[in-house]
């Protein structure tokens, strides 16, 4: 399963209920009809991260598709109809954004469920393997750790969402922020 996940913090101008209205409504457009390989999205507001400007609060929506193969469609219907009104309204009230390719590498989609995300790398020189036997027990307690596609995106190599804070295990260090969910 891959991830389009896509970071995005509202212009000054716009209130937080009016954005988080304008945001539900287009995922709900995408959720009533669904471009091809698209499976589902989720969308979390959150404090601003590392890679947002001024570390500004910002939202995190999750668009979990059958692989790459459903960027092109997502692409194509997030601009036309029936979407374009729902995108082009919360695309007025943007004031930026970023966007990131992730696969799930260990265990299975929290979606709305995940309350907490952290954000970490690869220490230099560890092996992918001993990574994922480090993380096994948080996967195995309810984790999910997705890992970032061909370097695209400015957050961190790996996420691990969790119900709850989740402590990373020595030596990974990294960034964990709450979640709130926003859609569904």
């Amino acid at each position: 399963m891959l991830a389009y996940v896509f970071w995005h913090w509202r212009s000054d101008s716009v209130d937080r209920e009016a954005y988080e209205r304008l945001t539900r409504d287009f995922h709900a457009s995408l959720r009533e009809r669904r471009p091809e390989g698209f499976r589902r999205s989720v969308c979390f507001a959150m404090p601003g991260a590392g890679w947002i400007p001024d570390r500004r609060p910002a939202y995190e929506d999750w668009y979990l598709l059958d692989g790459s193969t459903a960027l092109d469609p997502l692409d194509r219907a997030a601009v036309a109809a029936p979407h374009q009104t729902p995108h082009d309204a919360v695309a007025r009230a943007v004031a930026g954004g970023a966007g990131g390719l992730y696969r799930l590498r260990l265990g299975t989609p929290l979606e709305e469920r995940a309350r907490f995300a952290s954000w970490f790398r690869k220490p230099d020189g560890m092996a992918y393997e001993r990574l994922y036997d480090l993380l096994e027990p948080l996967i195995g307690a309810g984790a999910a750790l997705w890992g970032r596609q061909m370097v695209l995106g400015p957050a961190p190599e790996f996420c691990l969402h969790g119900g709850r804070p989740l402590a990373l295990p020595s030596p990974l260090e990294g960034a964990a922020w709450p979640l709130s969910p926003v859609w569904p």
